[in-house]
């Protein structure tokens, strides 16, 4: 294998915005923003959405009515091309 040209793994936190939850894990990537978590000082990443606030994770997802959407649609159209 080459040497020196594999990305050196950081500790880094991750915060999910929506949530406010933080992740402390390594990862390549690097940020400005810092954080202090824990007594010791990280660099942030923000996040939209992780799964701490997404609906498939958390349980809260909203059901969609199809059949009145359907209803909606046909009322709106039905004299359409007449």
């Amino acid at each position: 294998m080459k040497t020196d040209i594999h990305p050196e793994y950081k500790q880094i936190v991750f915060r999910d915005l929506a949530s406010g939850a933080t992740f402390l894990t390594r990862s390549t990537t690097t940020s400005d923003k810092t954080i202090e978590l824990d007594g010791e000082t990280y660099p942030v990443i923000d996040v939209e959405i992780s799964s701490e606030s997404h609906p498939f994770y958390t349980g809260k997802q909203r059901i969609l009515d199809s059949a009145g959407r359907v209803e909606k649609f046909n009322s709106r159209y039905k004299n359409f091309g007449k």
